[in-house]
Order: structure tokens, then C-alpha cells, then sequence
């Protein structure tokens, strides 16, 4: 019975990605046909290279995420640290949680101003530092649990062992957080690859990633054109997942 549900379950999931496969190879698929009429790789060719051009949005939207989520790890870890070990921890952590009471796009509204003053609307620097703004705590949070009294001892430990502070980073701690790091990696590069009210709205639509192509795609009616966006859209994560179980099972 458990086997039964697995299948069935591994199928819901696997569906969603078959389906839209489909409609992105499609050229004529009305109801109540079961297939396409016809099965085409233009919309491949033509959206990616042509003028759709999705493998440039592609390119936009992984060089961001991963930028991004580099950033988070990094910062995220060194300031996570310093709340962790204050006297204020509770305090700081309720207000690492403010960006989260406002939706995304909010944000972009408050905060639009001051990237228009400083010409960073319509750029991708611009999309990189306003989804900074809204994964960064999240990263913390991420981070807040991994420094603990444990962790406080080691480092004192190995200090009285005759390491520098550099070397207890590099050959201490942060061997113990990868398995932090690879989750604040893999869930950063998430919220910034799904993003689209905060990166629409400070992009002006000029910094064209795959989820802004996606519904620029719907509102053009062009299902097809959407449907292959979303194959594209689903495919890293999917990846990075992967990735993600390999290097756990490798650890264990």
C-alpha cells in the first residue's frame, strides 16, 4: 500500500513537468483533444534564439540567484554570528523578522524612491540589492540555530590549541556548517529565482527574468511560449535538489 502511494504521489509531482514539456513542443492543442495536433521545436528555437529570447533571461536569472544567494551565505553567516553571541539575541531576531510582516512588492514601493535617486531601477544591480533586502533575513534565521554554546567552546578550544581566528573559521567551524550553508544556498537561490512582484516592480520590466517572461508570456496569451518558460523555470531547482540529497546522503 505504501509502494501504491509513492507512485502515486511520484506521479503528481512528475506530472506538472511532463505536461508542460508537452505544451512547450506543441504548435495546436484545443479541448477535447487528448494530444497536440501537431509537434513542433519551433517554439524552442525560436523563443530561446529568437524573439523570445529565453536563454538570455535564463542566463539573467541564474547569474542573480546564484549572486544572490553567495551573498546571503556569506553575509548571513558572520552576522548571524554576532546576534547569536548578543545579549540582545531575542531582540535582533524579532527584528530580522520586520521585512517578512510586508509582501515583497510592498517593499519595492517603499524603497523605490531611494533606488531611483540612485539610478539603480531598470538594472540588474538594482533587482540583486531589493531581493538582498528580503532573502538576507532569511538567511540569518537560517543561520541562528547553528550558533549555539557548542560551537562557542570549539572555537575557544581551538584558540587555546594556538589556532588564529582564521584558521578556526576555515578548519572548525565551518566544516560543522555545511549542512547551514547548503540549506541557506539552496533556499536563497529559491527565493530569488520564483521572485517577480519585487523584481518586476525595480526591474520596470527591463530586467527580464524567466518568472517576468512567464507572465508576460500569459498576458500575451501565448501558452506555449509560457509553458516553455516554465520548463526552464523548474528545471534548476529540480537540479539543485538533487544536488542538494547527494551531497547529504555523500555526508551521512
Amino acid at each position: 500500500m505504501n509502494r501504491v502511494l509513492k507512485y502515486i504521489y511520484a506521479c503528481l509531482v512528475v506530472f506538472p513537468v511532463i505536461f508542460l514539456m508537452a505544451m512547450s513542443f506543441a504548435e495546436k492543442w484545443r479541448f477535447p483533444d487528448f494530444w497536440p495536433e501537431n509537434w513542433t521545436f519551433k517554439n524552442w528555437s525560436s523563443s530561446i534564439f529568437g524573439q523570445g529570447d529565453l536563454l538570455y533571461s535564463l542566463i539573467v536569472s541564474l547569474g542573480i540567484s546564484l549572486m544572490l544567494a553567495s551573498l546571503v551565505c556569506v553575509i548571513s553567516f558572520f552576522v548571524s554570528k554576532e546576534i547569536a553571541y548578543s545579549k540582545y539575541r531575542k531582540t535582533y531576531m524579532k527584528l530580522t523578522l520586520i521585512p517578512y510582516i510586508l509582501s515583497p512588492i510592498i517593499l519595492a514601493v517603499i524603497f523605490q524612491y531611494y533606488f531611483a535617486f540612485t539610478s539603480l531601477t531598470g538594472k540588474i544591480l538594482g533587482v540583486l540589492i531589493a531581493q538582498l533586502f528580503f532573502a538576507l533575513p532569511f538567511g540569518i534565521v537560517i543561520f541562528n540555530n547553528f550558533w549555539n554554546d557548542k560551537i562557542l567552546s570549539l572555537e575557544q578550544l581551538t584558540f587555546t590549541l594556538g589556532a588564529t581566528p582564521k584558521e578556526s573559521l576555515l578548519k572548525a567551524v565551518i566544516p560543522l556548517s555545511k549542512p547551514a550553508i547548503i540549506l541557506c544556498f539552496f533556499q536563497s537561490f529559491l527565493v530569488s529565482w520564483f521572485e517577480y512582484g519585487l523584481t518586476r516592480f525595480i526591474g520596470l520590466g527591463k530586467v527580464k527574468t524567466l518568472t517576468v517572461m512567464v507572465f508576460n508570456f500569459i498576458n500575451e496569451a501565448n501558452v506555449f511560449y509560457a509553458a516553455l518558460a516554465c520548463v526552464l523555470l523548474v528545471l534548476p531547482p529540480i537540479f539543485l535538489l538533487y544536488i542538494n540529497k547527494k551531497a547529504l546522503i555523500l555526508k551521512q
